[in-house]
């Protein structure tokens, strides 16, 4: 058995595994045991959160053989400090109580877990973007999830398989590339006191923040019909962001989609910067919860445009491959099969 979890500031999944073999090949799969979720703030820490799953089961406490766990936060020395919980975790003392060796134990960096779910998602939870990709064989991808913040991961290509790098790249610098981006960099950098990076924009309030600048630069109306909408949604990024999302795409409200339009320009770019910094040849993955609720929006074409924007290597991004994950149990899956790969052998 193998254990798995994904943990966040509002909520931590732990699952219990069993690896399966099928076909001609013996291709091993994940069969999901047991899943529960739990609220994580009535927990004190990970481990009495773990604690209680191995001995919520009915029957007798399973036996784990490797354990991962994806978590908000950085990882250093086998240890972390939660970024949005007052949890310290470290890999000693979740061995002890998964009952495994201390080698078999494994804390990633979320995004590291989800950036490796990618390679284990099916067909129907990915969505090729780029019609113009070609087969570049195997090799490193490039990972960019937009959601609460921006994260970045490498998956490394060792000729075999694949290994997750953790990255703090969402906190870059911001590049402009058009006087309309020049603009936002100054109405962000004087909101900001300074540095603007590609998270100050790729994110859900970073949405919010590229509306607003739109909205006071005079080139466009905010017509009554969304102003009333908008109204009642001050306090609520989520529900805002998903209001222009809608007008938009649905009512063809023209201050709206001017902010999708850029805002996937925006994503494009950087997807293509992280593409270029790795070599990405085995593609890019859209990552985080940001881009499936946009998914229509890509149409637009603003998101390729961006990535494919960089003089002499247009020609070698324009045959990457693009592909959007619509799974957000990406985490939880990645942790799973990195304790299949490369824990538990």
């Amino acid at each position: 058995m193998l254990l798995a979890g994904d943990i966040g500031g509002t909520k931590t999944l732990i699952a219990l595994l069993e690896p399966l073999r099928s076909g001609a090949d013996q291709t091993v799969t994940l069969k999901t045991i047991r899943q529960q979720k739990y609220v994580s703030k009535d927990y004190p820490s990970l481990d009495r959160v773990v604690a209680d799953f191995l001995a919520g089961g009915t029957g007798p406490q399973p036996v784990v053989q490797a354990a991962c766990f994806g978590v908000a936060g950085a990882i250093h020395d086998g240890r972390c400090r939660a970024t949005n919980l007052p949890w310290s975790m470290d890999e000693r003392d979740l061995a002890r109580v998964v009952g495994c060796d201390r080698g078999r134990v494994k804390l990633l960096n979320d995004v590291e877990a989800s950036a490796y779910g990618m390679l284990f998602l099916s067909p129907g939870d990915l969505v090729d973007l780029n019609p113009a990709a070609l087969d570049m064989g195997q090799g490193n991808i490039a990972v960019v999830a937009a959601g609460t913040g921006l994260g970045e991961s490498i998956l490394y290509w060792d000729g075999k398989r694949h290994h997750p790098v953790a990255s703090e790249g969402g906190h870059c610098s911001f590049a402009p590339q058009s006087e309309r981006e020049v603009e936002l960099w100054r109405h962000l950098r004087a909101k900001f006191n300074g540095h603007v990076s590609y998270e100050r924009i790729l994110s859900g309030q970073g949405f919010s923040d590229l509306f607003d600048f739109l909205a006071q630069s005079g080139g466009y109306t905010v017509t009554p019909a969304l102003d009333q909408a908008l109204a009642p949604l001050a306090g609520d990024t989520g529900k805002r962001n998903a209001l222009i999302t809608e007008f938009g795409l649905k009512k063809d409200d023209p201050l709206c989609r001017e902010a999708l339009g850029l805002f996937l320009s925006i994503y494009g770019a950087e997807a293509g910067n992280m593409a270029l910094k790795c070599v990405a040849r085995g593609g890019v993955y859209l990552a985080g919860g940001i881009a499936p609720k946009m998914r229509d929006a890509f149409a637009l074409g603003t998101f390729l445009e961006g990535l494919m924007a960089k003089g002499r290597f247009a020609t070698m991004l324009s045959g990457t491959r693009v592909r959007l994950a619509l799974n957000q149990e990406a985490g939880l899956i990645g942790s799973g099969y990195y304790a299949l790969n490369h824990l538990a052998g």
